[in-house]
């Protein structure tokens, strides 16, 4: 069986019961993200940089200008969600955000360092939520499907290590040290 590139470490499954303690392990890993992709990241040449992590997919650059563009997206969200009763959010076009050619010009540091920042203030508004809050939802428009803070919480700390693994993972296939 051949693994699938694009899901280095499995699809997202959200749990059906997620308790305080997961939240608290999810806040963890979200803390911990964009410390990981540096170090993902750390010694990889431009040609390397420039390289897709799997055939038709992103480059490594690419992966970490998105993740900056998805978790900037996500904290928004949860403004929405605990500001406004179950809001309908936007939806962005996140092949589009990614494949914008300015984005091959900004040095990866600015994304990191967006994300050190960013990750920062996350964590800080998810630690200060009470278990009510988690419990707030918001509408995504592409099916009118119903987001829990909960679950959101549980997507993003996969969201970081998803897109982790695909640098690592592409470093170890191609003998990257």
């Amino acid at each position: 069986m051949t693994a699938d590139l694009r899901y280095p470490i499995g699809k997202f499954d959200p749990p059906s019961n997620i308790t305080l303690s997961d939240i608290d392990g999810y806040i963890n890993r979200i803390k911990d993200t964009p410390e990981k992709l540096k170090k993902a990241i750390e010694g990889l040449t431009e040609e390397q940089l420039n390289s897709p992590y799997r055939p038709e997919g992103w480059t490594v650059r690419q992966v970490i200008h998105h993740v900056a563009d998805s978790h900037m997206n996500a904290y928004i969200r949860f403004h929405w969600a605990l500001t406004e009763n179950s809001p309908r959010i936007k939806a962005y076009d996140e092949k589009a955000w990614a494949e914008l050619s300015y984005q091959n010009h900004v040095p990866l540091e600015v994304s990191l360092n967006l994300l050190a920042n960013l990750h920062e203030r996350w964590v800080h508004l998810l630690k200060n939520m009470s278990e009510e809050d988690f419990n707030r939802k918001y509408i995504h428009p592409e099916g009118d499907k119903v987001y829990v803070l909960r679950t959101v919480a549980a997507m993003y700390a996969w969201h970081g290590d998803h897109h982790t693994a695909h640098i690592t993972s592409l470093r170890e296939r191609m003998g990257w040290k």
